[in-house]
């Protein structure tokens, strides 16, 4: 009790940081699709602004560990930080320029900060207070992601969706200079929300700058490290890395393009479909709130393998279903899916000392899965001429999580959490 009061503070604000990175996450729902309007690109074309997301986490993850590790995390946050901001203030000059690869890029920059702040906050947030309870302080933090995810697609829809998008064909129609100022319109509305975004992220850097914060030393978490990649060597750590591969894999494909799914698939209007968006965002929340009550009496461990088997069969509805119910469907997979990275996460840095840094490093690089899986979505449902049928792609990502559950439901001390 005296460990977590000490810490309580430092707690409440890297969880902040939680919200943040969600919001800006969550506005991708929203982006592409409206950058697929703008540019009239195909499914695989608008999925590559997910990989210019996520590539950055497996560029990023292992020199901000390097970070974390030559200067600690309190560094390792400011920085991130900073290149977050840098990343949202790139918006202005990409709508300016009327590219679709200017504003991939821009995300590129946001997503290299998002990737060495959540490097140090993840493994922070563990390691802040009573070891037993690590599990449960993560999905605690991550409850404030899901939050935003309900927030960002609200917010999205009402300042930088259109209310009545040109069809591909309207704007082919279009005289090229017409076309243009469309174009020219349509990009501007994403300024403001980036442009007040970093503003906000600058002020936040600077209340770092002057706190002063615990630093958690690597000698004091026993062990001895053998570089990054010799963290592999715990069963829950490689085990990890595969399935966060995985699971991020699928939440990137519900999540982002849901907006896509409930106008194609489920007719509903563009501008509704945000609002949907933000249902499954709070489903995201709730989940997360919930998932993070059931750890008291339910091993995360055993919740985690429950919530992926639910996942696989509301996957297959949203396969083989029809209308509405397939849009509630994704919600509900929204909420079954809200603990899993959290649990991973903690299962994959819990009990391995000196290599806590290095394994979450590994773990966050993994999250690369994000740019890899959307595009693969993408790509069979331009071949195949369906959007449902796609989504095979989600549940062989869950059944992978699935798998993560119960490999690891003998490795000691990772059910902790649901004694307390």
């Amino acid at each position: 009790m005296v460990l977590e009061k000490k810490y309580t503070f430092a707690i409440a604000l890297i969880t902040s940081l939680f919200f943040f990175w969600g919001f800006i996450h969550n506005l991708d729902p929203i982006l592409i699709p409206h950058l697929r309007n703008a540019f009239s690109l195909t499914h695989f074309q608008a999925s590559l602004v997910d990989s210019a997301v996520f590539i950055a986490y497996f560029l990023l993850a292992i020199p901000a560990g390097y970070i974390m590790k030559r200067f600690g995390y309190k560094t390792g946050i400011t920085v991130g930080l900073l290149v977050f901001a840098l990343g949202c203030f790139l918006f202005v000059p990409a709508a300016n320029m009327i590219n679709y690869y200017y504003f991939l890029g821009a995300l590129f920059v946001v997503s290299c900060g998002l990737a060495i702040l959540e490097t140090a906050a993840n493994p922070y947030i563990t390691v802040l207070g009573d070891p037993a309870k690590a599990t449960q302080r993560l999905n605690f933090a991550q409850s404030f992601n899901g939050l935003a995810a309900f927030i960002a697609p609200i917010v999205g829809g009402r300042f930088i969706l259109t209310e009545e998008p040109k069809s591909a064909e309207e704007i082919a129609a279009l005289s090229e200079q017409a076309r243009n100022a469309y174009i020219q319109a349509e990009t501007a509305s994403v300024k403001g929300p980036y442009l007040v975004l970093g503003l906000i992220l600058l002020l936040v850097t600077v209340f770092f700058i002057f706190t002063k914060l615990p630093e958690i030393k690597e000698e004091e978490e026993g062990g001895s490290s053998r570089g990054v990649f010799g963290s592999l060597r715990h069963k829950n750590v490689s085990w990890a890395v595969v399935a966060q591969f995985f699971y991020i894999g699928a939440q990137v494909c519900i999540l982002s393009f849901l907006v896509m799914y409930a106008t194609e698939v489920s007719g509903v209007a563009p501008t509704q479909a945000s609002y949907y968006a933000g249902v499954a965002g709070l489903a995201f929340m709730l989940g997360r709130f919930i998932g993070t009550f059931f750890m008291r009496y339910i091993a995360p461990l055993k919740l985690l393998l429950i919530y992926a088997l639910i996942s696989i069969c509301l996957t297959l509805y949203v396969i083989y279903g029809e209308g509405l119910g397939t849009l509630y469907a994704m919600i509900g997979i929204a909420f079954f899916m809200s603990i899993m990275f959290p649990t991973i996460f903690a299962v994959g840095v819990e009990g391995i000392g000196a290599d806590t840094k290095s394994a979450s490093s590994l773990i966050i690089m993994s999250i690369v899965g994000g740019a890899a899986l959307p595009p693969v979505l993408g790509l069979v449902s331009d071949w195949t001429g369906s959007f449902q049928l796609a989504y095979y792609v989600v549940f062989i990502c869950f059944v992978v999580v699935a798998l993560f559950a119960w490999n690891n439901r003998n490795v000691s001390n990772l059910d902790l959490g649901s004694q307390k």
